[in-house]
Parts: structure tokens; sequence; C-alpha cells
């Protein structure tokens, strides 16, 4: 799927405010706006009780609604059957191109795995606690860590709103696993003369890993990511009439036995 068709994805954010930060709020619908339009936003949560109330000026700021959603049992979440109900609901409309859930919680499972059934895209988006069952159920999974929070969008959001530090990167060469996933998914996309588009790169990694994202190896895009192993040539091809660079990596040569060629 190309920019221009993703971005006009409808979709519909269900947030769990019981399980997410409201300081996130911001950079996450920044991010959601990658993927398409947010043509409904909605929060869920007990709003009488006092745990939510940091929400009430971010609710406002950026127009999501809230549904209540009363605690009738301790120890049961409540909230939880209720978003559940009301994505399903959404869902038989028929309006929609796709879901973004926000929750760490391992509980949505079923429902991203409902949703994707019915052939709509599901993009989940969590702390990196978030269980590996709730992360593979989604098309993509973003962890709320690589949000961008050093310039917030509102006052609101300046006054709670933190930048974070980058963990220190390892060398990405000592990570087996990122190398062999990056070799397969560069093969998988590659041509006879063995350069792959970048985008289709990037498409393959996050269907093979659907929590897979540069900026968690400190690198905010692919192409950096690419760069930084220093095991693959970049070629940017500028297609002209104003259009931006297409991207195209290979591994370098020096990295593969050269084919024979004919006589």
């Amino acid at each position: 799927m190309d920019a221009i068709e993703q971005n006009s994805s409808r979709l519909a954010v269900l947030i769990d405010a019981d399980n997410a930060q409201p300081a996130l709020i911001v950079p996450l619908l920044a991010e959601v706006a990658k993927y398409g339009t947010a043509h409904v936003k909605r929060a869920y949560g007990d709003w009488t009780g006092t745990g939510l109330r940091s929400w009430k000026e971010h609710l406002l700021a950026q127009s999501i609604q809230p549904f209540q959603q009363f605690a009738y049992t301790s120890g049961k979440n409540a909230t939880d059957a209720a978003l559940i109900i009301d994505a399903m609901d959404l869902l038989y409309t028929g309006r929609f191109d796709g879901f973004c859930i926000v929750s760490s919680d391992s509980d949505f499972t079923r429902l991203a795995s409902r949703i994707r059934e019915s052939g709509l895209t599901v993009y989940g988006f969590g702390e990196r606690k978030t269980p590996q069952s709730f992360v593979a159920a989604c098309d993509k999974f973003v962890y709320t860590e690589n949000l961008t929070y050093d310039q917030p969008a509102t006052p609101v959001a300046a006054a709670v709103i933190k930048p974070r530090t980058s963990p220190p990167v390892a060398p990405l060469t000592t990570d087996t696993a990122l190398m062999a996933l990056l070799r397969a998914a560069v093969d998988a996309a590659s041509g006879d003369d063995g350069w792959a588009h970048l985008a289709a790169v990037g498409h393959i990694l996050t269907k093979r890993r659907p929590d897979f994202d540069s900026r968690t190896y400190g690198y905010p895009k692919l192409t950096d990511l690419v760069e930084a192993t220093g095991g693959y040539e970049v070629d940017r091809r500028i297609p002209g009439g104003g259009k931006p660079a297409i991207v195209y990596i290979r591994l370098h040569t020096h990295s593969t036995p050269k084919r024979p060629t004919n006589p």
C-alpha cells in the first residue's frame, strides 16, 4: 500500500484509558496519522473516579470521546469488555479500513485476530511489556516507548510530557536476530540484480515481525538503520517530476560471492 492509500484509510482509535498514559496521546495520534485518518477516537474507563482525572484536558484538546464504564466488581476489567463490544459494533458498520487498539493488555488478542479475519488492518500501541500474543495478533505494533515526546503539540502536552532519552544502542552487527531478519527481508524483496526497494523491505519486516521498528534500535528511519549496519549499499534514485527519491538497497558486493559473467 503506498503512502497516499495509507493516509486515506479510515481508522477507529480505541483507547484503554485504564491501561495507557495520557501523556502519550499527542505523539500517539501523530503516529496514527501515518497510517490513516482517525474518524473515531474513543477512550474507555471509569471516569467517575480519581484515577483518570489527568486524562480530562487531553480528551478535550484531542477531541477524544470518553466512554463511561463502571467497575461493577472489584478485580474484573469491565473497561475491556466495553471496548471489545464497541469495536465489534464499529466493525459491523463496514465504515472502517482499520482499527488502532491502544493497550498493553493481552485481553485484546482475540479482538485483534477477529478484526483481521474480517480483512481490516489492526495497529496496536502499547508498552514493551505487552504480551507477545497481542503483538503477534496485530498487523503492526508500535511500542509507545518509541514515540517522540520532545516536541509537544499543545500547551497541555508540554506541561506533562518530558523528553525521553534513548538508551545506549549496542553495535547492530552483534544482534544476530536483527541481521538475519534484515538479510532475509532484503533477499525476499530483491530482484535478479540484488537491489531491493526499501519500502518493500520494510513491508516484509513488518509482516514477519509486527513490532519491528527502527526506533527500537535507536534510528528514526529504516534507511538510517540499514546504513548503520555497514553491510548494505544504499542507492537513492530520483524519479524526476519533483517526486521524492526512491531508496533501494542491496548487500555490499564484497559480502556476497561474485556472479560469473558470460564470456
